[in-house]
This record gives structure tokens, C-alpha cells and sequence, in this order.
């Protein structure tokens, strides 16, 4: 499935952090931690602002590593 806007919202916010959950719904982790995936909503991500994942295959806490608008998100999983 693709990114749906809905499915984004903020868990907490302060001093230019941002901790985010996403919910896949049927999507699996690999596809939505892949490249590119939340793209559509780089307008507000940043770099080092936190997106917890909630898949159809589980969970993961994964990093904005970087955003620019011809690059896309990139995420970073965390160890």
C-alpha cells in the first residue's frame, strides 16, 4: 500500500523534536521503513525527529536521518 497521511500523527513535541507514530495498517516493516516511504510527508519531518512504526508484521523505532526535497526521507533504524 502506499503513505496515507491519516495514518501519521505527533506523540510529542518540544524544542524542534518531533516523535511521531505511523500506522501501516496492512503494509509490512520492510516496505515502510524502505526508502522513500515518507516522503509525502517531508514537509514535517526532521532530521532526528523519531517515527515509531506500527506494521502488519510488528513494530520498529526508526530515525529521520535526512530530508531534502529531491532526496526524500531517508529513515535510519535504531539499535
Amino acid at each position: 500500500m502506499a503513505f496515507t497521511m491519516r495514518n501519521l500523527s505527533v506523540l510529542a513535541y518540544a524544542n524542534g523534536f518531533t516523535l511521531w507514530h505511523y500506522r501501516a495498517e496492512k503494509d509490512l516493516l520492510a516496505h515502510v521503513g524502505g526508502a522513500d516511504f515518507l516522503t509525502d510527508a517531508g514537509d514535517m519531518l526532521a532530521a532526528g525527529d523519531i517515527v515509531m512504526i506500527s506494521a502488519a508484521d510488528g513494530a520498529r523505532i526508526l530515525c529521520v536521518g535526512t530530508r531534502a526535497d529531491s532526496d526524500g526521507v531517508r529513515l535510519v533504524q535504531l539499535a
